[in-house]
Order: structure tokens, then sequence, then C-alpha cells
């Protein structure tokens, strides 16, 4: 018998077990959009804050995505995309660096972040405002899962390891596969995973449908 594929996400997938990473609460700072050049969008979760708020403010403001994903979420919305990052928020600091320190960015993020690319390209001067549009926190279906066995754990974010962790620890067995180094830095010391090629679930999910 295969193996189980557990997916810890916020999307779904038909080849394994879908447990929900993470809750995720909206806020609305007051914004005033025309300030900037440039958006900075790194998650889906941004583009479903911005339907709060009055699309004219914002909707001809290029923004740069941190990956495909993004891009083509923010696109749909009817927003402009002016690049498209490599996936890593890390990286991003090098196409920021493309534009001239005058050009005023707008970091629309999660309350926690991963990535110190913002204070990167601050310290080297350039102009980044931030402001917080949602707020995640552990879901409960991940706080009450129990996965005591061998399965294959699919992590798609830092915070999905935390939360998974703080109910569970990963068995010696388990084939550990993760979507990018950010989110592999935060498992515990010691247990080996695989990097799915892409940053995205489907790749995640076609890697674990090959080592199961």
């Amino acid at each position: 018998m295969s193996k189980k594929v557990y997916l810890f996400a916020t999307s779904k997938s038909e080849h394994a077990i879908n447990i929900k990473s993470l809750d995720v609460r909206f806020l609305k700072p007051d914004i005033d959009f025309s300030k900037y050049n440039y958006l900075i969008i790194t998650s889906k979760q941004t583009v479903k804050a911005l339907e709060q708020y009055d699309k004219k403010d914002f909707i001809n403001i290029p923004a740069l995505c941190v990956s495909v994903k993004t891009a083509n979420a923010y696109k749909g919305f009817g927003g402009k995309i002016l690049a498209i990052g490599d996936g890593y928020g890390d990286n991003l600091v090098e196409d920021i660096k493309k534009f001239s320190k005058d050009t005023k960015w707008l970091y629309l993020r999660a309350e926690l972040i991963a990535s110190d690319f913002v204070q990167r390209s601050k310290d080297e001067g350039y102009l980044i405002d931030e402001e917080i549009l949602y707020v995640s926190e552990c879901s409960q279906e991940i706080l009450d899962v129990r996965v005591n066995d061998d399965s294959t754990l699919i992590f798609t974010s830092p915070s999905s390891i935390e939360c998974f962790l703080k109910n569970n620890s990963i068995h010696p067995d388990a084939k550990i596969i993760v979507i990018g180094k950010t989110t592999a830095n935060l498992l515990p010391n010691g247990v080996k995973y695989v990097i799915s090629e892409k940053t995205s679930i489907e790749s995640c999910i076609e890697l674990a449908l090959e080592i199961e």
C-alpha cells in the first residue's frame, strides 16, 4: 500500500490529504496609494486583501510579484505586472536594484514574514514603505491533526512547519518535501528533506508521487 501524502497548505490537491495550515484574517489600514511608483506583492492573500479597497486607487500601479502564481493572481484581478521574481523573497533585492533609488515602493505584506529583503534593500538606500494587510494564524485543522508514521509530508511555508510542530514531531522515516529554502530553514536540525524544483504546490506533489 502506498504511503499517505499530507499537504500542509492553504490550497488543495486531489493527490494528498489536505490540511489547511493557516487561517487568514484581513486588515484594512488607510493607504495613500498615490504616493508610490510600484507595489511589491509576495502572496495571493495580498491580492485578496486588496479587494477591500477601491480598485481605481491602485490598479494602475505596476507590481513586482514574487512568483508566477502571485503575478497571475494579481493579473487576474486586473492589476499590472512590473516584474516577476523567481519565487524566493530573498532574491527580490536584485529586482529592486534594477530601478532608481528615487523609486517609491509599497510592500503589501503579512504580519509575519520570513524574508528580510525589504530591510536589506533599505540598507542600500531604496525607499520602501510597508503596510500589513493580513494576519496568518495556525488553523485548528493543523493543530488537531496527528501524523505519527512514515508518511510523506509537504510543507509550503515556514509557518506550516511551525504550526505542525506545535502538536507533532516528524517521524524519522517520514519523507519531507518543502517548497523552498526559506521553508526548509524552519525544519528541526537533522531532518532530511527535498526541495521541489519549482516554488509551487504542483511541483511538490509531482515530487511526492515520484518518491512515494
